[in-house]
């Protein structure tokens, strides 16, 4: 399979990671947490983050193991050419699956919110030829988009934050454990596949500048979007009550409906640009991914060319669900329900595989290469 043709420093690479994972704060995520969690769904990300450690830790491990070798190079040394690519087609069909629905999630949001005049099927359609663009022009592309707009987009949700906070009720954080800890820390562990892009990222680490740059830039990024996340879980939490979040699919499209600057009204417009380019960001970068997987099972040295094909298949299987604020939120949480223990298991399995064969025993000298 063809490598991209540069590779991207750590500021582009962290920058991916935290529009791609940060912006699912602004969809139905929190509203996922609130109907077990309660008061407690601030606690879940930095329960997550703990959890996820352990798999980011052994995927970095393994992958930084074998040099020049990306995920799916790595998963079909370790298992043998048959479960190998069995592997990676169960992975390649999770990540259609997260790509389908989430996508599906954000077109009902741009159009049961901003244009609600505009045909769904148009939306989807200029949506993903947006993304397919994004991701056909390469990793190099959107890591430097990304980079580019990063801080204007954490600049205008640091804003809508403070804004809203006048709107919070400091009451509505209690009880601290909300359902009790253990149920706490049952839920979170069962859906710390939010995270799970940090175990797919094992794609590009071959197109980054440099080991270092991978092993630094993804724990920079696991940290930023835990301290991320829980400040708007917290925030949501204060001004909505977890009673009023369990009924409300999108709390930042909701939240920024509720800020006022003075004689100024419909102010959500202002956030609206910020938030969709986020989201062509994330979309990209997953068919980018998702691409890479394909051209390594398939053999295809080009495999940026994959991506307007899987949009495509995207739009098709995106517009099905006929009620998506709905059907898409009850199979999402299926989602990430079967993704946690693949999340999970998988890196530990690898990493004891690479460990039986002697792999890991020169990985010192081979990063330093």
């Amino acid at each position: 399979m063809e490598q991209s043709r540069g590779k991207i420093g750590i500021r582009e690479y962290v920058a991916i990671l935290l529009l791609t994972v940060g912006v699912k704060l602004s969809d139905d995520t929190p509203a996922i947490f609130a109907d077990f969690l309660k008061n407690a769904i601030w606690m879940a990300p930095i329960l997550i983050g703990i959890l996820s450690i352990i798999p980011i830790y052994f995927t970095i491990k393994v992958i930084t193991a074998y040099k020049n070798k990306n995920l799916h190079d790595v998963i079909l040394h370790l298992f043998g050419r048959y479960i190998g690519n069995f592997l990676s087609c169960i992975l390649v069909l999770s990540g259609f699956l997260a790509l389908t629905f989430d996508s599906a999630m954000y077109i009902d949001i741009i159009g049961t919110m901003y244009f609600t005049e505009t045909p769904i099927l148009i939306i989807y359609i200029v949506f993903m030829f947006v993304c397919a663009y994004g991701a056909k022009k390469g990793l190099e592309h959107i890591g430097s988009v990304s980079w580019l707009v990063l801080f204007y987009i954490k600049f205008t949700l640091l804003i809508a934050f403070i804004l809203a906070l006048r709107e919070s009720r400091i009451p509505h954080i209690f009880p601290i454990f909300g359902p009790g800890y253990w149920e706490v820390v049952k839920r979170s562990t069962s859906h710390v596949s939010i995270f799970a892009e940090f175990f797919f990222i094992g794609l590009i680490a071959p197109y980054i500048a440099s080991v270092k740059a991978f092993k630094k830039g993804t724990w920079i990024a696991l940290v930023i979007l835990v301290i991320e996340m829980t400040i708007s879980f917290l925030v949501y939490l204060l001004v909505f009550d977890f009673e009023g979040l369990k009924f409300l699919d999108y709390p930042y499209q909701e939240l920024i409906r509720l800020i006022r600057l003075g004689f100024l009204t419909n102010i959500e417009t202002f956030f609206f640009p910020f938030w969709i380019i986020a989201s062509f960001i994330r979309f990209s970068f997953y068919l980018y991914l998702i691409s890479i997987f394909l051209g390594g099972i398939f053999n295809i040295k080009k495999f940026e060319y994959l991506a307007p094909i899987i949009a495509t298949i995207t739009v098709i299987f995106g517009v099905a669900p006929e009620a998506p604020t709905f059907t898409v939120f009850s199979i999402r949480e299926i989602i990430l329900n079967i993704m946690s223990p693949i999340f999970v298991l998988v890196p530990c399995l690898m990493w004891i595989l690479a460990k039986v064969r002697g792999d890991l025993k020169h990985e010192k000298t081979k990063q330093n290469n």
